[in-house]
């Protein structure tokens, strides 16, 4: 009995020995980085923070470094796994666990709650997506160091029943940034301010609204591991700052939320929020807002956080104070009584980066603890939410939105009996008149034709979905459906799969809220946009199925992307390709640089391409990498010989956003483009360089009432390495706009998109605003008030710069310019115009009644040159590919 206990007391001792050997032998990060994680003014680039994540792999066992794809950069994108050696063990099978409930497919409840039981939550926290919001990616190296290290009682239950996944999402961002504060020698001249790039190679803050689209190589690298690979049910995105007189803002958030995806994500968020309150109120740490204590919603689809709602999966989100230049938390009165948002305000004081990685490491053990003690209940809710979402699409189902509601209003109050009788209470018949109405359902299915003129654009929203965990089924032979008619080929989405919310929001019209402070007053924004139904960005065609049907389909791989069927060349003394397909347009700029010969139908704007053996050998290249369709033609009458235009891009220092995406269609659609300043642009002679000059949103200086570049305020040349310092300058009327107008009377071709149409009124031209009062101010935002949203604009498809674009063609427009043609000598012609009062097509206008009869675009001859002016945002976040036409056709000599 003796001899067994002391042995077991050995082992014991042997086993404590052991653990605290294995955390002292990994490296802290004061040991790698040469300071404390939260010091003042120190930061850790990507490359030593990448080296760190490996010493952590490779000195401790519950750390596994994967390397999730390359970034826009080039540089390894990693995900720390943390979670037990003896989990580590098991890795392949908790994923499939995960997996299983996640789809949910041929799981009945008994079976979905032992997979629970089985199963290890697996919880996602990222770092350092706005690399500017530098808390972020610290937090991440701090927290990664604990789990690796720490051996107390809270830790090892964490690490027993949680998988997490420790995901750095801009590496790029973090060595850009960290590089230029810690440039400077003198600590306390240290600034994140001024960095003369964006932190993400196209995009810059708009990394966080690609997340439905996924265009980028580090949000497609974190769609795979989010929607295909693991299937988290916790996703924790980190960022900042919190609202002024706050600490931090997180969950729950306020309304509006979207109405497509399941309730128990509210009710969870909900829950996890209040573990993450609560153990900051436990180790007093003030300030936390929720709700209506920030602008914070869950109705937006396509953040990193907001795009997961849509999976069935618990997104967090929080917003913090923290620079490692020390701050002062401001005095801000109404933020001081506590209320239901702010129950535990924060004084204002002195912040330091120390406190701020403090509350972010806490609310990760929050987050951490709380996926432990429910974590079987956490992967059955999953299933849970999944299985719902099958059934809902496997039956009739009506959804409730504002119009729906309206709607039931609205027959309460024709009805003469229901209103005669003064009744407070409504006749349930008007709900029935309004869900039971069969053209009211939710769709079963859509239907994808493999014959639309632009397939290769359907088959990139195609991917676009697959990329985020949908499951899409393809036509092995012909079929028919409702009495249409479908080739093989045709792509099929139904809605009885666990995503189903995914598809209804990519699919169907969003239908914003009426939001106002109070009735009569200003609007609520919304947080980013109202409406983007990508189906309609896009210009897929397809048709909405209410019934259920099948036929002769073939389920796709999960996670594999489709690429369109190529088809021989025809046999022909001459090719045809159509100007309806975006993908004509790459096709023609590989001809081009293969000096072929293109030439252009002058009635309909298709390109005609004469047999020659450097041509079929482009245009098979098109065929089998884009699934060009490529048709036999003689040469059309009139044909005109197309040239490549020298092409000019407006960007500024610092980086602008919509210049940034420009160059990201640019490049995916194989145009040489250079990108020119503001200095370049004041030096003038730009028609000896440049063809076509294009214009985005912020370049052009404002007019009163006409919108325009807000302004920017660039920093002096001191202290700026000298390849930046010819970016460092800003547009003026004075300036800037006298060279704009000298390279349009020289024959230069301007394209402006946004704001930037405001170079219209420097220019002089007979075009106005619009959207004015009788007095000739701006509509007040309680009478017309459109952020976000898709609209309907007719246009004139007669018109060059429109060859391609159908009659009716659904644009971004957030609160976008509009104009009214004050005189017409032939010079100015409308491209594009509001029609009807109704153009909504997705999200919220309010007061859209002033838009009829509004000019959307317009073309004007000035000098020997052109200028387009394009009110909508034809190129917004390269999701647009609906209306990248606009932009193709002026592209050309």
């Amino acid at each position: 009995m003796i001899k067994r206990y002391l042995i077991k007391g050995a082992w014991m001792f042997f086993l404590v020995s052991s653990l605290n050997a294995v955390a002292q032998e990994v490296p802290s990060p004061k040991s790698h980085f040469g300071f404390t994680i939260g010091d003042n003014y120190q930061l850790a680039n990507y490359s030593q923070t990448e080296a760190y994540f490996k010493k952590l792999a490779a000195s401790s066992k519950r750390v596994k470094l994967v390397d999730i794809g390359k970034t826009e950069e080039g540089r390894s994108q990693y995900m720390l796994i943390i979670t037990s050696p003896e989990n580590h063990q098991n890795l392949a099978k908790y994923k499939s666990i995960s997996q299983k409930l996640a789809r949910a497919e041929g799981l009945n409840e008994q079976e979905a709650k032992s997979l629970a039981q089985q199963g290890k939550a697996i919880v996602w926290i990222d770092g350092g997506l706005h690399a500017n919001e530098t808390v972020g990616a610290h937090q991440l190296i701090q927290t990664a160091y604990n789990f690796a290290s720490r051996t107390d009682a809270e830790t090892s239950r964490i690490l027993d029943d949680v998988i997490i996944l420790m995901t750095h999402a801009n590496p790029d961002g973090q060595e850009l940034q960290s590089n230029w504060y810690m440039r400077e020698k003198t600590p306390e001249k240290r600034s994140l301010a001024g960095l003369p790039v964006l932190y993400q190679k196209y995009a810059g803050h708009d990394n966080n609204r690609d997340f439905f689209m996924l265009n980028l190589k580090e949000t497609q690298n974190m769609g795979r591991q989010l929607f295909i690979e693991w299937n988290p049910q916790i996703m924790y995105n980190h960022h900042q700052s919190g609202p002024a007189g706050t600490v931090v803002a997180g969950p729950p958030f306020r309304d509006p939320h979207n109405y497509v995806f399941d309730p128990i994500i509210l009710t969870s968020l909900d829950a996890v929020g209040a573990a993450m309150h609560n153990r900051l109120n436990i180790e007093d740490k003030p300030g936390y807002t929720q709700r209506n204590g920030s602008v914070f919603s869950t109705w937006y689809n396509g953040g990193l956080r907001t795009t997961t709602y849509f999976h069935n999966m618990i997104g967090l989100l929080t917003e913090i104070v923290g620079n490692p230049t020390p701050m002062e938390i401001p005095l801000v009165p109404s933020r001081l009584l506590p209320n239901s948002d702010s129950p535990n305000p924060v004084l204002p004081q002195k912040w330091f980066f120390k406190n701020a990685i403090d509350y972010s490491v806490s609310m990760n053990y929050a987050v951490l603890n709380y996926a432990q003690r429910y974590h079987d209940e956490l992967l059955f809710n999953m299933y849970k939410m999944g299985k719902n979402s099958i059934e809902r699409g496997g039956k009739d189902t009506w959804s409730f939105s504002p119009k729906k509601i309206e709607a039931i209003n609205e027959a309460a109050k024709k009805d003469k009996a229901d209103n005669a009788g003064g009744r407070r209470n409504m006749d349930p018949k008007f709900l029935d008149e309004v869900m039971k109405d069969p053209a009211n359902r939710d769709a079963r299915g859509y239907i994808i034709s493999a014959n639309q003129a632009d397939f290769t654009t359907a088959i990139r929203f195609l991917n676009a979905l697959i990329r985020t965990g949908v499951e899409v089924q393809k036509a092995t032979a012909a079929f028919t459906v409702e009495g249409k008619q479908y080739p093989a080929g045709s792509y099929i989405v139904k809605t009885d799969q666990a995503f189903r919310p995914h598809v209804l929001d990519m699919f169907e019209p969003q239908d914003h809220p009426n939001d106002f402070k109070y009735e009569g007053g200003p609007p609520v924004a919304p947080y980013d946009a109202a409406g983007w139904t990508l189906a309609y960005l896009m210009n897929v065609k397809f048709d909405r199925i209410l019934n259920a049907f099948n036929g002769p389909f073939q389920k796709m791989p999960v996670g594999e992307l489709l690429k369109a069927t190529p088809q021989a060349l025809p046999s022909a003394s001459g090719f045809a390709l159509s100007a309806q397909a975006n993908e004509s347009y790459l096709a023609v700029n590989e001809l081009l640089k293969a000096n072929v010969e293109v030439l252009r139908n002058p009635t309909d704007g298709s390109f005609y391409v004469p047999a020659s053996t450097a041509a079929k050998a482009a245009l098979n290249k098109a065929e089998h990498n884009f699934g060009m369709k490529v048709t036999a033609a003689s040469k059309p009458k009139g044909a005109v010989k197309v040239k490549p235009s020298r092409i000019a891009l407006w960007d500024t220092y610092g980086g602008s956003m919509p210049s940034g995406w420009m160059r990201y269609i640019m490049e995916q659609y194989h145009y040489d483009v250079t990108v020119v300043y503001p200095p370049d642009i004041d030096a003038g002679k730009l028609k000896d360089n440049y063809d076509v000059l294009i214009m985005v949103g912020g370049s052009v200086p404002a007019v009163a009432n006409e919108g325009g570049g807000r302004g920017f305020n660039p920093p002096t040349v001191d202290n700026i390495p000298d390849e930046f310092k010819g970016r460092v300058g800003r547009m003026t009327a004075e300036k800037s706009v006298p060279q704009l107008k000298a390279f349009l009377e020289n024959g230069g071709n301007i394209v402006a998109i946004g704001s930037a149409t405001s170079l219209a009124t420097h220019l002089g031209l007979p075009v106005k605003n619009a959207l004015l009062t009788a007095d000739g101010k701006r509509l007040p935002n309680d009478k017309y008030y459109v952020p976000g949203s898709v609209l309907s604009v007719k246009t004139d498809a007669k018109l060059a710069a429109n060859w391609g674009l159908d009659e009716n063609t659904d644009v971004y427009f957030d609160n976008s310019p509009v104009f009214k043609l004050t005189e017409n000598d032939g010079k100015i012609k409308p491209l594009a115009w509001f029609a009807t009062d109704k153009p909504l097509r997705s999200g919220w206008a309010w007061g859209q009644a002033y838009l009829k009869d509004g000019v959307a675009a317009f073309e004007a001859d000035y000098g020997k040159g052109k200028l387009f002016a394009f009110g909508p945002e034809i190129t917004f976040r390269a999701q647009t590919h609906g209306t990248f036409k606009w932009l193709f056709n002026q592209l050309y000599k």
